[in-house]
């Protein structure tokens, strides 16, 4: 049997808020680089980590938009 996951959307400047967090305690990534690996940086203490998509997808919680990305809404 084969399970295919779906792949979350989301671009530089997204928000994600993480099931666990981060050392520092805070649970809010901002995303800086998109692709097969995601660059994200902690909005509480500022540490940038790089991180594989299948990884980072599993401990997403919520995915809050930019209002920069694409149209204004």
């Amino acid at each position: 049997m084969v399970l295919h996951a779906m792949i979350l959307k989301f671009l530089p400047q997204d928000t994600l808020i993480m099931k666990k967090n981060h050392p520092c305690g805070g649970n809010r990534m901002r995303v800086l680089v998109v692709g097969s690996d995601i660059k994200v940086k902690c909005e509480t203490c500022g540490h940038d980590v790089i991180v594989p998509r299948v990884k980072l997808e599993k401990n997403i919680k919520q995915v809050i938009k930019s209002n920069e990305n694409g149209k204004n809404e």
